[in-house]
């Protein structure tokens, strides 16, 4: 026991690897597959549970791998962010694979689905927890593969060109960060975060920085959907089964979010280079474009692959102003947005098992036929529209009160009006696919399975949770931004106590 409670930064990351490995030797026998996954993802949520509240309650954790002094060997670190993130992971990953039990089909699981699906959850762990520049870059490869792999799992031709688009400017965002990375290393002579979060305070500005920030800005924004970076998402999402949809329109681009918001608080800032003015342009462009992208789409799941892009803009918007407030906001809003947009893929999925098509042309009925599945469906897509008191409406209001407490009032007004067009696409989706009455009537309802039901009804029961009672989750969102924006607390906590004085003197 002492041992679980002593590596436990380390145990989100060792378990769905280790359930992983227990699959691929189980391959041709899908059925313990099932079973070995959804037990290795519950140990997941266990530990990630125990994790978080050891960083409530003892502070940032650290683990230093093969007894290597900190900053020259492997280091794990849990802050704030990084806890709650691989909390959320788990929650969903472990949801999704519920899910999954009456959507996967039995060719996906021969062709290697479990191991692939466990894999890229270690992956996104292992990013959200890393305290190594390198092994984010490692981390983010280990995602790359397994996307692309449950992206084709079907080998079939819309999904292989998908992948292609998918691959190509993941790829080129992979080598800008590699590329950034060795500079940095060639500049600083350290790749630990913390350690370089105190080095690059002590640096002059020069030309190679400046280059690496612009590297770390492109490469994340590829990975997260930024705009102009935005395009390779809508065109390569909706080609997955349901299942991988929702865990990528909740879970991947988060991780590009997330290594920008630690790159840009604890290694560089915002205020420096222009960089502010730049992620203000990307943070407004990405919502509009996103927004405008969903109004004229039919395919439910290009509307949410659009809308992936516009609700990624209201995080950058926070990391743009980089105040408490707005940061606190973007902290909130990442959370909100990882249950919402995978509940409202599942819900998808559930809205063509019930008609047996995506295109809401060909869509109808559903309030009828399926009322429970329109219940499921109105709390997310209510949510992401930002209507009170729904877990959506505080965060787009931390986010654009923020902006208008800073003077960015442009920047609040495009948040107000993508949250006006964003209730467009929702009502959209409700009238074509629950209001109207069907193109072709049908004699018997076609059922919704209960695993798909379930897991829909516990995210939505998170957002519920966050709306009607939000005041832990922003007093958290809260002091995880105070954190993220004094990165002495970060340094302190990863290279000692004197360490984070030199900072301060520094300061």
């Amino acid at each position: 026991m002492n041992l679980l409670l002593s590596q436990a930064l380390i145990w989100p990351v060792v378990l769905p690897l280790a359930t992983a490995a227990l699959c691929a030797l189980a391959w041709h026998r899908p059925a313990i597959q099932r079973w070995i996954s959804l037990g290795g993802l519950t140990l997941m949520l266990a530990a990630s549970i125990l994790l978080l509240v050891q960083v409530e309650t003892e502070g940032t954790q650290t683990v230093a791998f093969g007894s290597w002094p900190i900053p020259f060997g492997i280091v794990f670190v849990a802050d704030r962010l990084g806890a709650a993130m691989a909390l959320i992971t788990a929650v969903l990953a472990l949801a999704i694979a519920v899910f999954g039990l009456a959507d996967i089909r039995r060719r996906q699981e021969h062709a290697g689905f479990h191991p692939l699906y466990l894999g890229m959850i270690a992956g996104v762990a292992g990013a959200f927890l890393t305290g190594d520049i390198f092994n984010l870059y490692v981390w983010f490869e280990i995602m790359l593969i397994t996307a692309m792999g449950l992206l084709a799992i079907d080998r079939t031709r819309t999904q292989l060109d998908g992948t292609i688009k998918y691959a190509v400017l993941n790829l080129l965002g992979t080598l800008l960060f590699l590329l950034a990375v060795a500079i940095l290393y060639g500049v600083t002579g350290t790749l630990n975060m913390a350690d370089l979060g105190r080095v690059l305070s002590e640096s002059e500005p020069s030309a190679a920085l400046a280059l690496v920030a612009a590297m770390f800005l492109v490469a994340f924004g590829i990975k997260a959907g930024y705009f102009p970076l935005f395009f390779w998402l809508p065109a390569s999402y909706h080609t997955a089964s349901i299942v991988v949809s929702a865990i990528f329109a909740g879970l991947i681009t988060k991780v590009g979010v997330y290594a920008s918001f630690r790159v840009f608080t604890l290694m560089f800032s915002v205020d420096e280079g222009g960089i502010r003015e730049l992620v203000a342009v990307m943070a407004a462009g990405t919502m509009l474009f996103g927004v405008f992208g969903a109004a004229v789409q039919w395919d439910i799941r290009r509307i949410l692959s659009f809308h992936i892009v516009s609700q990624i803009g209201y995080m950058m918007l926070g990391l743009a102003l980089a105040t408490p407030a707005a940061m606190a906001g973007a902290v909130f809003y990442i959370v909100h947005h990882i249950i919402v947009k995978a509940n409202l893929f599942l819900a998808a999925g559930a809205i063509y098992r019930a008609t047996g098509t995506y295109d809401l042309r060909k869509a109808g009925g559903l309030m009828g036929s399926h009322p429970i599945l329109a219940l499921l469906f109105a709390i997310p897509a209510l949510s992401l529209a930002g209507i009170p008191p729904l877990s959506g409406f505080w965060a787009k209001y931390m986010v654009i009160d923020a902006a208008f407490a800073d003077s960015a009032h442009w920047l609040a007004g495009v948040g107000l009006f993508v949250g006006l067009l964003t209730v467009f696409s929702m009502s959209k989706i409700w009238v074509e696919a629950f209001w109207k009455t069907p193109p072709l009537e049908r004699k018997h309802a076609r059922r919704v399975p209960m695993a798909m039901l379930v897991p829909m009804a516990i995210l939505g029961l998170v957002t519920l949770t966050i709306g009607f009672a939000p005041e832990p989750f922003v007093l958290y969102a809260d002091a995880t931004a105070t954190s993220l924006l004094d990165p002495k607390t970060y340094i302190e906590a990863v290279l000692g106590p004197q360490a984070g004085l030199d900072l301060g003197e520094q300061q």
